[in-house]
């Protein structure tokens, strides 16, 4: 359903019948540059958390991880096999987040936990993984992993971290 049309979403934003929905990019465009150096989203989470606690609506008793892909703004055309990439390459000019990926590097979420070498590397986002699921094409991607109380549906945390699942053979594309 287009959002424009959700009254439910309407009514909750506060828009009046003819209020302006945002474009759909607002929010990632404030998230990557506005709050870039902020956790204001991630207070805001939590403290959203925290009133579900007060009021009763976390049970505490049966608890589950669900992990999604989302793909990677990483063109997979323009990858290199992981021999042919070395992170030392990275400039100070590089874009963030080749820049990220390197003060990442030591962090189990993105890659120190496992031995695996991946097939192909993006240089613009060295931190996406080159991964294959459900026995579809290929592609550059991250996992989210969600926190969920089972008794109540709630997302508690969320976490992104490199795709675990990999793609061995085949190049990208080429």
């Amino acid at each position: 359903m287009k959002v424009h049309l959700n009254l439910a979403y309407r009514w909750f934003c506060r828009l009046g019948l003819n209020g302006q929905v945002p474009d759909h990019s607002t929010f990632s465009r404030n998230r990557h540059g506005r709050f870039r150096e902020s956790n204001i989203l991630r207070r805001l989470f939590e403290s959203v958390v925290e009133l579900c606690l007060r009021e009763g609506l976390i049970g505490g008793d049966g608890f589950a991880v669900d992990a999604s892909l989302i793909a990677a703004d990483a063109n997979k055309h323009r990858s290199l096999p992981s021999s042919e990439w070395n992170a030392a390459d990275i400039g100070p000019d590089a874009c963030r987040a080749a820049r990220e990926y390197l003060a990442t590097l030591d962090d189990a979420a993105f890659g120190a936990a496992t031995e695996s070498i991946p097939k192909f590397v993006s240089p613009s986002d060295p931190a996406a993984q080159w991964t294959g699921a459900l026995k579809g094409h290929a592609f550059f991607a991250y996992a989210t992993n969600y926190l969920i109380d089972l008794d109540h549906a709630i997302i508690l945390d969320v976490e992104a971290t490199r795709a675990i699942r990999q793609q061995r053979s085949g190049p990208p594309g080429r």
